[in-house]
């Protein structure tokens, strides 16, 4: 790629090595790039058939401020923001054995749309280099020929842009990214350096570059695209966003500006930050951003009584690495924060689901039998006790977790008696799986000559235990 390589050593650009979080699937990374928030592994089964997403974007804060949105690729992003393009043509991602056509589908369009001045934002998503990947992995012939073919068409818009800027006073930028990259076999969706790495190339006019200036691509995360798409689109960052502002992008614009810019971020995460952690005022970045906020104060006032002065211009510095080291600090608690998973409450639901599964199959060849017949022998001796112990050991594991837990958990969150009736389920289940079990190594046929009322009355208690436990999870829900 050697026009990119001549922009990325020589032109008006800055280069990076973003970061993607697993899963290094398509669906999660877009949702990443856009909303600068951290997807979860549900997000790979979404990413089969991507539902529209609902967090706030910069497409949503794009649309709303009135931009004009063109998209060509990639028809995950036509279910992710469906109604934000005012035009698109999307082309499927699943086909992997097509890596020509894919690709002339979003390339056939550029001639006529670079010519056109009634868009704001035109997003291009090429899928062939995937496909490659896919196929024949990354060191295949065909990857040489296609990265030639991705060079030519950055050249062609590069140069578009640049014709145009000659009529506008406002500069262009162009952004070259990857979603995710790529294994030594050719997948990706792990967490390996070669599939987590991505290039990230922002090209424009207003990065200066003197000759002999170096920069070297400096390592940062995929989630901060969306604060410095937004900033520099003069959007509000989205909400939920854990990004930083590539600090690189505004670096040459006046100090005013930069810790204008800064606060802008700052803020935004302050107030993450708040609505997630209840204890944030003892959080470090909380309280670098405070102090970061009483010297912007200072350096503002000082600003409007002196405009040009070396104390003006070392404080001015003070705030700018006060702010820096708070979003690092933010961004970072935040990330921390987002991607601890409630593993209590999740082992919970997967042992209640899983002895309920047990139970559907070990009862299904006895229910399609002929003479089925149901039997749950709760009410002996042994098992009674069984299920007074599980409920006991149960009940103990449940306040030494909830006790010492320093983050909030949704079992823990619930009322006494919503969590005594899913234990109190959890025990019976677990009673009769190994009722069904015991019958099933001792020889059914036994067990089947003695029929009392007592076997429905277990059932009936079974069945009581169930609607107790809904009960109480819906006076739970509805307190």
């Amino acid at each position: 790629m050697p026009y990119t390589t001549y922009l990325v050593e020589k032109g008006a650009s800055h280069s990076f090595v973003a970061e993607a979080k697993p899963p290094t699937v398509t669906m999660p990374r877009i949702k990443a790039l856009m909303t600068g928030s951290l997807p979860g592994f549900v997000d790979v089964v979404r990413n089969l058939n991507s539902p529209a997403l609902l967090e706030d974007s910069v497409i949503r804060q794009a649309k709303t401020a009135g931009k004009r949105i063109i998209f060509y690729g990639d028809e995950t992003w036509v279910k992710l923001f469906p109604k934000h393009f005012v035009e698109y043509d999307g082309t499927t991602s699943f086909f992997v054995s097509d890596y020509t056509e894919v690709d002339n589908n979003v390339t056939r369009h550029l001639d006529k749309v670079l010519k056109r001045g009634d868009w704001d934002m035109l997003i291009l998503h090429y899928l062939g280099l995937d496909h490659i990947g896919h196929i024949s992995g990354p060191n295949s012939p065909l990857i040489g020929h296609k990265l030639s073919e991705m060079d030519s068409v950055l050249m062609k818009i590069h140069t578009s842009l640049q014709s145009k800027e000659r009529e506008t006073p406002l500069p262009n930028l162009l952004v070259l990214c990857g979603d995710h990259g790529m294994s030594e076999t050719g997948s990706h969706g792990a967490s390996s350096m070669e599939e987590v790495n991505t290039p990230l190339i922002l090209i424009s006019s207003a990065f200066e570059r003197k000759p002999g200036d170096i920069r070297h691509p400096k390592h940062v995360q995929q989630t901060d695209v969306a604060a410095t798409l937004a900033i520099a689109l003069g959007l509000p960052i989205p909400k939920d966003s854990v990004g930083s502002l590539l600090f690189p992008v505004v670096e040459g614009r006046p100090m005013r500006e930069q810790l204008r810019f800064l606060h802008l971020n700052t803020v935004q995460l302050s107030k993450l930050l708040q609505e997630n952690v209840p204890s944030y005022e003892k959080d470090p970045g909380f309280e670098q951003f405070k102090m970061s906020e009483r010297l912007h104060g200072n350096w503002i006032r000082l600003y409007l009584e002196e405009k040009h002065s070396e104390v003006l211009f070392n404080l001015g510095s003070k705030v700018l690495r006060q702010y820096l080291a708070a979003l690092k600090t933010l961004s970072l608690s935040l990330s921390t924060q987002v991607a601890q998973y409630d593993m209590y409450s999740m082992m919970v639901g997967t042992v209640v689901v899983l002895e309920v599964l047990t139970l559907l199959l070990l009862s299904v060849p006895q229910a399609l039998h002929r003479k089925a017949e149901l039997e749950v022998p709760l009410s002996s001796p042994g098992f009674s006790l069984l299920f007074y112990l599980v409920i006991l050991v149960l009940s103990a594991v449940h306040v030494i977790v909830c006790t010492s837990a320093e983050s909030s958990c949704y079992f823990c969150g619930l009322s006494w008696l919503a969590a005594g009736g899913v234990m109190v389920l959890a025990s019976a289940l677990l009673c009769v799986v190994v009722s069904v079990l015991t019958n099933m190594l001792v020889g059914g046929n036994a067990s089947r000559k003695v029929r009392t009322a007592g076997s429905e009355c277990d059932v009936v208690l079974l069945l009581r235990l169930f609607l107790l436990f809904q009960a109480a999870f819906h006076l739970s829900d509805f307190r």
